[in-house]
């Protein structure tokens, strides 16, 4: 199986791509040219007055929680879009969406733009979750990668002290 951005052929024209691993990379036979660009994500460090929820995703290993998030549609700003997932993914009206910061996740060639989403509401998971814990934000354990990181800061932010950051299910 390719990883993505790995072409044996040029998805314009199908003339062979050949065996670079450099990026950019053009196709010799037509104009297509790979720039492996970092996908834009959202996350959200959602706050309720229970606590922060983190949620399990129906495709992850038992005991990973994390926070929500998602790819952003075309032409949204993220502080939207942020508001959208949380709506999506927990159904709760979220009433204030503060940016955290802006973090690299290279594993999966993402740029990532954390926000703090003060919301309130019943929680009704959508198709893509199973699970949910409310955690009470000085219990919140960062991990050290993505949206950890997001975490981390949020606690320094609110004047919590966070753990050293743990993989996540440990």
């Amino acid at each position: 199986m390719l990883k993505p951005g790995k072409f044996l052929f040029c998805p314009s024209c199908g003339s062979e791509m050949g065996s670079s691993e450099t990026t950019p990379k053009a196709c010799g036979n037509c104009d297509f040219t790979f720039w492996n660009n970092p996908i834009p994500v959202v996350a959200a460090i959602v706050e309720t007055p229970a606590g922060v929820v983190l949620a399990h995703n129906v495709s992850w290993p038992p005991k990973i929680y994390a926070l929500i998030t998602g790819f952003l549609e075309p032409q949204e700003d993220p502080a939207e879009g942020v508001v959208r997932e949380v709506k999506e993914e927990l159904n709760l009206d979220a009433t204030e969406a503060t940016l955290v910061g802006i973090y690299n996740f290279e594993q999966a060639n993402q740029v990532i733009m954390a926000y703090h989403v003060i919301a309130d509401g019943p929680i009704t998971l959508n198709e893509e979750l199973d699970e949910y814990r409310i955690i009470e934000p000085a219990k919140l354990k960062p991990w050290p990668f993505g949206t950890g990181l997001a975490v981390r800061d949020w606690m320094l932010s609110q004047g919590l002290q966070p753990p050293e950051p743990t993989m996540p299910g440990s």
